[in-house]
């Protein structure tokens, strides 16, 4: 029996700064089969090493370690190596030999390399580098990095066609400012020719956390995972997916366009956080991992195209879909081509498709979910243990909790929707805690607990009770003390992640020059070290609106970085045009009588934070 998604590759999110938390846990992400169907490379990111559980068994046959976080898996066309990325700043491919069970070459890469994706003739091997927002590009036969291809922000899955002419990339988060009509995560189409993207596929407006990405065993079509957040709407309610709802999009390959996005969700019950995505090899499924609600849906995939292009072609389809521009609001649109089936573990993440068998990796539980696909079988879903059983630390609990919708009223979202790794969305969010019709861009939630007060506006006191109102307001759920208590914890769990601008791991020359002008243009005097905030506000004339003078909370810059856009609304894209457009008064800093070269100092001195 072949395996048909054996290109399929994803990064499920590895959080560095979490680590800690998960120390002590298997914490399996992503998992790959061979061509034969017969075994199952399982990355486990807490224990550093790949489990290999054989189909026809129903336990870990052996553990093979690797020298670092593995954060994905690609296999190659012998079946002899299996390449290994490692999750580190300073990124590194291994190629471990099956056989052997030893490394027999690394390549270093980018910073927490991921989704790695073999050309179909095995000789070049593409990685995404998350935070270096670009995909290395690895020559087999001389075991080095040849190139570096830019794409938007933070690309997390990948997988090419069967021709070997296109690359479709999955990033995770929007770029660009967040105060306008439009913001929305892209899909960068790489031409494996000439190393370039060829075109960046747009998705709907609020299209964020895209996770996961196959392409249909024949070429046709790319599947990517993601939510469709309505952020444009008040905060005041869940129901039909009033928030977020949970997506899927369908590209045309060979057109490299957008046919459309179908919603995941029923009409009173969410599929939050779908991550993992994979393809029978027959064609004939569609399958999807829900890590928020932890099920699989499986999907007609013939019927999907056959819908899509009904609707595409003008005829209606149901109720909702008379036009094509309809289906990415009409949560009846999978009634009759999908099925949810419940996991017995939690939390399921990577996904293979062998024969009709699913196999989720089920992060929380440390397990591997098993599902029999075929719309005849009635099995129930299995949960194979990859180890020995660990008990739960509140951290852990924590953690668990930020990424369950089950805290949530009909399971439309998580914690993790927003703050997907528990940092930002990119997006907007018009939140009821400091009035209506006045949105504020999504902030990260490393170092909350130390930097009161929270929020922009410094509404909640201290992180613990914006937690708690979060479950109340946001969740719209009444949970019990102990769950927010171990969602405090795992926050103040949270590790930064080295700055990308770090060289070695240090401070570079311009950032040490930039250092000295941070001192010179007062920024310190707000943001000194080791926080780098005062925990104080202030009116910096920057309010518009509902919000003109008002003062604002000052956020720390640790891992500033990481959570572009900038200022409350969103409205800075980065921090140039922060310095540049939104500081002609100098209120943000002395910086009017920098150089080019001086304000370029500067801004990669903070962004090194």
């Amino acid at each position: 029996m072949k395996l048909r998604n054996w290109a399929i590759m994803l990064l499920p999110g590895l959080l560095l700064a979490s680590l800690a938390a998960a120390e002590n846990y298997l914490s399996p992400l992503v998992l790959t089969a061979d061509r034969e169907g017969k075994t199952l490379y399982v990355a486990e990111s807490g224990a550093n090493q790949v489990a290999v559980f054989d189909v026809g068994g129903t336990a870990v046959a052996k553990a093979l370690p690797v020298p670092g976080t593995p954060g994905g898996l690609a296999l190659s066309p012998d079946g002899k190596l299996l390449y290994v990325t490692e999750a580190a700043p300073q990124g590194r491919v291994h190629a471990l030999d099956l056989a052997a069970g030893t490394v027999a070459f690394s390549v270093p890469v980018g910073h927490t390399p991921g989704a790695p994706v073999l050309s179909p003739d095995g000789a070049t091997l593409f990685v995404c580098n998350r935070f270096n927002n670009n995909v290395s590009v690895v020559d087999i036969a001389s075991k080095a990095e040849t190139a570096r291809i830019p794409v938007s922000r933070e690309p997390v899955a990948a997988a090419v066609t069967p021709d070997g002419k296109s690359l479709f990339v999955a990033n995770l988060l929007p770029a660009g400012t967040s105060d306008g009509d439009y913001s929305a995560a892209v899909v960068s189409v790489i031409d494996t020719a000439s190393r370039q993207v060829a075109v960046e596929i747009k998705l709907p407006n609020g299209c964020s956390s895209l996770r996961g990405l196959c392409i249909s065993p024949d070429g046709a079509f790319v599947y990517v995972t993601h939510l469709l957040s309505r952020y444009q709407l008040p905060t005041t309610q869940l129901e039909r997916g009033w928030m977020n709802t949970n997506a899927i999009s369908v590209v045309d390959a060979a057109q490299r366009t957008l046919v459309n996005t179908v919603l995941l969700d029923d009409v009173d019950l969410g599929a939050a956080n779908p991550w993992g995505v994979a393809c029978s090899g027959d064609g004939k499924f569609l399958c999807v991992a829900q890590a928020g609600t932890h099920e699989i849906s499986v999907i007609d995939r013939a019927g999907l195209q056959d819908k899509l292009a009904k609707v595409a072609a003008g005829e209606k389809v149901s109720e909702v879909s008379q036009t094509a521009a309809d289906v990415p609001n009409d949560l009846a649109f999978l009634v009759g081509l999908k099925r949810r089936i419940a996991l017995k573990g939690n939390g399921p993440r990577g996904l293979a498709v062998v024969g009709a068998t699913a196999y989720a990796a089920e992060y929380f539980t440390d397990s591997l979910g098993v599902v029999n696909i075929d719309p005849a079988s009635r099995a129930e879903a299995k949960s194979i243990a990859l180890g020995p059983k660990t008990e739960m630390t509140a951290v852990r609990k924590g953690e668990m909790f930020f990424n369950d919708a089950g805290l949530c009223f009909q399971h439309w979202q998580s914690c993790e929707s927003c703050h997907p790794d528990a940092r930002v969305d990119g997006l907007n969010w018009d939140l009821m805690n400091d009035g209506i019709g006045n949105p504020k861009n999504t902030r990260s939630m490393l170092m909350t607990h130390q930097t009161p007060p929270v929020m922009s506006l410094g509404v909640r006191e201290t992180a613990e009770k914006a937690v708690r109102s979060g479950i109340r307001f946001i969740q719209f759920a009444v949970r019990p003390e102990e769950d927010a208590v171990a969602i405090d914890e795992y926050l103040k769990s949270l590790k930064p992640v080295p700055s990308p601008y770090l060289v070695d791991g240090k401070p570079s020359a311009a950032a040490e020059r930039g250092a000295k002008l941070f001192e010179q243009a007062g920024c310190a005097a707000c943001h000194p070290a080791p926080l780098y905030t005062d925990l104080q506000q202030y009116n910096l004339g920057l309010g518009r609106d509902s919000e003109k003078d008002k003062s604002f909370d000052t956020p720390t810059l640790v891992e500033v970085w990481r959570t572009a856009p900038y200022l409350y609304d969103g409205r800075a894209a980065s921090m140039r045009d922060l310095f540049a457009k939104f500081n002609t008064e100098g209120k943000h800093g002395n910086t009017a009588g920098l150089s080019d070269a001086e304000m370029n100092d500067l801004i990669e001195y903070v962004l090194s934070r």
